[in-house]
């Protein structure tokens, strides 16, 4: 089969949510083991990622640093980190590809996405990105024009524009890789955002795009069988949190669609995946999987995960 597999920023950073080189290269290490499986059971895939604390860091330093160096905008950050990610992406799955005797191929993307200078998401702050903060730190940020929002039990984090994606433009490119047999990383943090000039041009907007909703894009625009976005819970919980608490199983996307409406899946975690998942199904009539990313066989197998298929095919729920 054809997967693309979003991954969480769980599986860049350490548990406890730190970005630090040594907590990334051992989290991305960890991540290669259940995708290096998946190489070896014979699937084509191409992997996205998350970079929230990658570009949050970067934004520490431009504000630490702003006196010295002009600070870089956000679509640098977004360049500079899908490189580093994905370089650590690419060490670690050829180690993992080499231990299992596969001679597949690794290739990572620098890669943009382009958006509407009309969106919506242009002209609101909704998309979380960095790390939770204390309020005195919180309010030293804001002096440099940077805005947040309080998350319960978390903490504060910062908001920014995120218009959401129209087409992923260096696809053709991560196509005929992945027809030569690479295992492809594109797309990182959403894409790089870009908008198309009236002259045609392109360049670079201050945007984060949600790296799901480009997962489904790029799903869609490669045929994929199967889009999966891989995050830290097996399956989703409708009620998390509450003695109603209910883990979805097999699901139909309409369905789907009817209960993050009756729930309010939260905009900065679930929602996006939820809507991701709901969006390739319908458009693409694939299948969509949410689950762990250490449960990537199981749920292919159909043992865990939620799992978004078209309507004919059913739906169901588990008590959590």
């Amino acid at each position: 089969m054809r997967i693309v597999i979003a991954l969480g920023g769980n599986a860049m950073t350490a548990a406890d949510g730190q970005a630090r080189p040594q907590d990334q290269r051992a989290a991305i290490t960890e991540a290669a083991e259940p995708i290096a499986d998946l190489v070896a059971a014979g699937h084509q895939l191409l992997l996205t990622h998350g970079n929230g604390p990658q570009v949050g860091n970067l934004l520490v330093k431009n504000e630490l640093a702003a006196d010295v160096v002009a600070p870089v905008p956000l679509d640098w950050c977004g360049a500079q980190t899908q490189a580093t990610i994905g370089m650590l992406l690419l060490n670690a799955l050829d180690r993992a590809l080499s231990v299992r005797g596969l001679g597949a191929r690794t290739a990572a993307l620098v890669s943009r996405t382009l958006v509407d200078p009309d969106d919506e998401g242009m002209r609101t702050y909704s998309k979380p990105i960095g790390r939770y903060l204390p309020p005195a730190e919180v309010e030293k940020l804001k002096a440099h024009g940077q805005r947040f929002v309080e998350v319960p039990r978390r903490g504060w984090r910062r908001v920014v524009a995120s218009p959401r994606p129209r087409q992923v433009l260096d696809l053709p490119a991560a196509e005929v890789l992945l027809e030569a047999g690479y295992v492809v990383v594109c797309s990182g943090g959403g894409g790089i955002p870009t908008m198309r000039a009236g002259d045609g041009s392109l360049h670079g907007v201050e945007a984060v795009i949600d790296k799901d909703l480009t997962a489904a894009l790029l799903a869609e625009q490669l045929g994929a069988d199967v889009l999966v976005i891989a995050t830290d819970v097996e399956a989703v919980v409708a009620g998390w949190g509450t003695r109603a608490a209910t883990s979805i199983g097999r699901v139909s996307s309409t369905r789907l669609r009817e209960i993050a409406e009756e729930h309010a899946f939260a905009a900065g975690s679930m929602g996006p995946k939820v809507e991701a998942v709901i969006r390739f199904v319908e458009r693409a009539g694939g299948s969509g999987i949410i689950t762990s990313l250490h449960r990537l066989a199981d749920a292919l197998d159909g043992t865990v995960g939620t799992h978004v298929v078209p309507d004919e095919t059913g739906t169901g729920a588990r008590s959590a």
